[in-house]
């Protein structure tokens, strides 16, 4: 399946459609590969988001992507699944976030490979999780693993 990104008189698909209107491809094409919506994060008591450097451990650290993709939210059942009407309400997702900055009306940024045209323009971006996270199975408490990345 091909996607509409743009034509001589029109905006890309992600300019023109709500993410309610997009197709199943539209959708997931959005989505950059940082893997840092599969870093845990920890509601703090004054209800903010403290990330943390440790990745689920679907996320392949190499990639970032998930491992299993089909069937994440079978394997682990605290996996949240984005939707258009969720998204919005989703305080944790990164500033970086395709899905958040088109809620909010926002284009993507030049590295997005939808833009750059290369799915490791995020990781040559240093946007991406690579070289940055650790697999939940080798980290420990999550407190001891909490970051404070400016890309975030």
């Amino acid at each position: 399946m091909t996607l509409d990104l743009q034509t001589a008189d029109r905006a890309p698909f992600w300019r023109r459609k709500s993410l309610a209107e997009m197709s199943q491809a539209e959708w997931e094409s959005l989505c950059d590969g940082c893997g840092k919506c599969c870093l845990h994060k920890l509601r703090c008591r004054d209800n903010t988001i403290a990330i943390t450097n440790v990745a689920c451990r679907l996320l392949d650290l190499d990639t970032c992507r998930c491992g299993d993709y089909p069937r994440r939210k079978r394997l682990v059942h605290d996996c949240v699944v984005l939707t258009p009407a969720s998204v919005p309400t989703m305080d944790w997702l990164p500033q970086t976030c395709a899905y958040r900055l088109v809620a909010e009306g926002q284009d993507l940024p030049a590295w997005h490979p939808l833009k750059s045209g290369s799915a490791d323009a995020v990781h040559r971006a240093g946007i991406s999780v690579k070289d940055r996270a650790i697999g939940e199975r080798e980290a420990g408490p999550l407190a001891k693993h909490v970051v404070s990345w400016p890309d975030f």
